[in-house]
């Protein structure tokens, strides 16, 4: 109570200066889902030819989010991991790893300077519209990076009226550590304006991110107090701003958006008793996307469209050591204290859709990547670039059958690329309620830029690069069954079965040099495969009632188990179960969500030896259960709050028995860290409109 008493007192300047006016309740589901990854146009949930998972901007609102992690975290298929040394997190997919997940923001590629997808949490979750999830190789449409899938990032566009302002500042504890406005906890502030004159529309935004950290020691804690705690978040502090011009009329659109990062994370090593100094260090990426974006109808028949994306990412370490008997600091000398690593990416991309007649549209393509890099800790200054050709072709058969083929051509100036990745989508409408798609996809994935040349070397790691590795490349198949059983105007149901399976092959994993046991580089394993399936439900009841129930079950491939003497099983198997509440009291303008998930332990499988023989022993990473409960009600007709419990079940750490190294900022046997446990929420949000 007193935590939401500070919070509270914290925001009542900010409720003075609301006027009193109605939000738009409208809720997401009132309108048609329409999709456009790896569309020909905008389509319907229903007429895609893949399986397109969507998250709305009124989930996204309901959920009070600081960051893209918290929207997907409660998404089956989903596991987070988090590098505490670093202060990232990643993401996996389909039981692979983020490296095989291709990130877009409105269909740019984010660009990330390790091998882990930290760029999830370095958008603006104030600037999304909604998420696109298409799960399975994409590497056709997408390129590289998109064996797992696509994580589609769409953000807001200018709305109806001639002018909008919105702001939003939401206060956040972390576990029970709270100070208000700043310091310990989680804030933020928000701030967006858009304009809209005939043709003409203007957005701008910023935000404020300040986490303070949690059980993070005083910067005079000595260097054995801080060693002593293990499961520490750093403070981090994040300013993200945005623009967006466009111009569109009837047949021609072009738009412009630039989006800037600054992001610091704060380390404290430890202060030594003896001489009073102790090393202080700062993480700082800054990071700028540009991009152009534009579409002509030339005719009913043909239309063209053009991305040409830029982003530049510099990623700064600075290392002081901070004497604390007179408050001066100078720069450490010690290997890897001092660095900044600095990569650029570039993307051309054109493609036109022709439709020859109602049964068969083609959609030619080409695309251009350029990826650079340069820094202490990359070997030389090395460019990719990457030339790719592609086409894929829509022929239907009247309503029931839509079939997709598509094929890439790719020319590399690094590494052997296979001559052509081809693809097979199909849907089949069976009845009146029932839909079928089936696919077929080759993927591939190239070695990024940080895999070939970053090496990462100091008083604790020796991690080498390998230009010598080859792509990967994977076959798979998956498929999905649809059933919509109820749908009118009081009632929608709707059940979708899916599954699939991947074979991998030349994949890009961490191991231990052949040639020096002390080195760590990336090589090339053999296979991996990935299995399994998923059942979701969704029921809508006179839109005031929205509830999903989901479950999953996905299998990752052991390799020992090609070891005939240790009788191992080919998969290690994990179940996952969500489910999503939310309803509406329109009588009170307010709504209840409860947004919850259950993470099976995460098993796999060790080679130890006893008795001098090599026996295979199963590990596991503990299950869990997660939830959040958030109320949300209209005060005004411009001014919402909302309010809250996230991690309700105050999960902190995961249980693990394992006994091997996980990665470079892992040990073997100790917990693995998840969250800084039990938080409360409330914040406010205030629109106002001219039209």
């Amino acid at each position: 109570m007193k935590i939401y008493l500070s919070i509270a007192l914290s925001l009542y300047g900010f409720i003075a200066v609301a006027q009193e006016t109605k939000v738009d309740t409208t809720k997401a589901n009132d309108l048609k889902d329409v999709v456009i990854t790896g569309q020909y146009g905008p389509q319907t949930l229903r007429n895609s030819v893949y399986n397109v998972r969507t998250i709305s901007a009124e989930r996204i609102r309901l959920r009070a989010a600081n960051n893209v992690q918290q929207i997907l975290n409660t998404e089956l298929g989903f596991r987070f991991s988090n590098d505490l040394t670093l202060g990232t997190t990643d993401v996996s997919l389909m039981g692979m790893t983020g490296r095989n997940v291709k990130i877009l923001l409105d269909g740019v590629p984010m660009v990330d300077r390790s091998d882990t997808r930290e760029s999830l949490n370095q958008i603006d979750i104030n600037t999304v519209e909604r998420i696109e999830i298409v799960e399975g190789p994409m590497s056709v449409v997408y390129g590289a990076d998109a064996l797992a899938g696509v994580i589609n990032i769409i953000t807001k566009n200018p709305g109806k009226q001639s002018l909008n302002l919105s702001a939003r500042v939401q206060e956040e504890t972390a576990g029970k550590e709270y100070e208000a406005l700043s310091g310990r906890g989680n804030h933020l502030q928000h701030i967006t304006a858009n304009w809209k004159n005939n043709n003409w529309s203007v957005l701008a935004g910023f935000t404020h991110n300040d986490f303070g950290g949690w059980n993070v020691a005083d910067k005079t804690a000595t260097i054995q107090e801080v060693a002593a705690v293990t499961n520490r978040w750093k403070p981090k502090e994040q300013y993200l701003a945005n623009t967006k011009i466009g111009y569109q009329n009837q047949h021609f659109n072009i738009w412009y958006r630039l989006d800037g990062l600054r992001e610091d994370i704060d380390v404290r090593a430890g202060l030594n008793p003896n001489s009073f100094k102790g090393l202080l260090q700062t993480y700082t990426t800054h990071r700028y996307t540009q991009q152009f974006q534009s579409a002509y109808k030339i005719s009913n028949k043909l239309q063209l469209s053009a991305i040409a994306g830029f982003t530049k990412l510099d990623r700064a370490t600075k290392t002081v050591i901070h004497d604390f008997t007179n408050n001066t600091a100078v720069l450490s000398t010690g290997a890897g204290e001092q660095d900044i690593a600095r990569f650029n990416s570039a993307i051309f991309r054109a493609t036109a859709v022709y439709i020859l007649n109602n049964l068969v549209s083609f959609q030619p393509g080409f695309e251009y990547n350029r990826d650079a890099a340069s820094g202490q800790r990359i070997s030389g200054s090395p460019v990719i670039n990457d030339y790719a050709a592609f086409v894929t072709a829509e022929i239907r058969s009247g309503d029931v059958i839509n079939i997709r083929p598509g094929l890439r051509f790719i020319k590399n100036s690094v590494y052997g690329a296979p001559p052509v990745i081809p693809s097979l989508n199909a849907k089949l409408i069976l009845t009146k309620n029932l839909d079928l798609r089936l696919a077929y996809a080759k993927g591939f994935r190239s070695p990024a830029l940080r895999e070939l040349y970053y090496d990462f070397v100091d008083a604790s790691h020796n991690i080498l690069g390998n230009p010598d590795l080859k792509a990967e490349e994977s076959n798979s198949f998956n498929g999905s069954l649809v059933w919509t059983g109820l749908h009118d105007q009081h009632v929608e149901f709707r059940t979708t079965l899916t599954g699939f399976y991947n074979l991998v092959k030349n994949r890009i994993d961490f191991g231990l040099s052949p040639t020096n046991n002390s080195v760590t580089t990336l090589i090339n394993v053999s296979k991996y495969k990935t299995a399994g399936g998923t059942l979701d439900n969704a029921l809508t009841i006179r839109k005031n009632l929205q509830v999903s129930l989901g479950v999953s079950y996905i299998g990752r491939y052991n390799d020992l188990s090609e070891n005939g003497n240790l009788q191992t099983p080919e998969f290690a198997w994990a179940t996952e179960v969500n489910s999503n509440i939310s309803y509406t009291f329109p009588k009170i303008s307010g709504s209840i969500s409860l947004f919850y998930k259950y993470t099976g332990s995460l098993p796999s499988y060790q080679l130890t030896t006893e008795n001098n023989a090599s026996t295979a022993k199963l590990v596991k990473i503990g299950s869990f259960h997660t939830a959040d409960l958030m109320f949300n009600k209209n005060l005004f007709k411009s001014l919402s709050i909302n309010a809250g419990v996230k991690n309700l079940f105050n999960v902190t750490q995961l249980s693990n028995t394992s006994t091997a190294s996980g990665g470079a900022h892992s040990t073997g046997g100790a917990a693995v860290p998840y969250s800084y446990g039990r938080s409360y929420v409330l914040g406010l949000t205030y629109n106002w409109n001219r039209i």
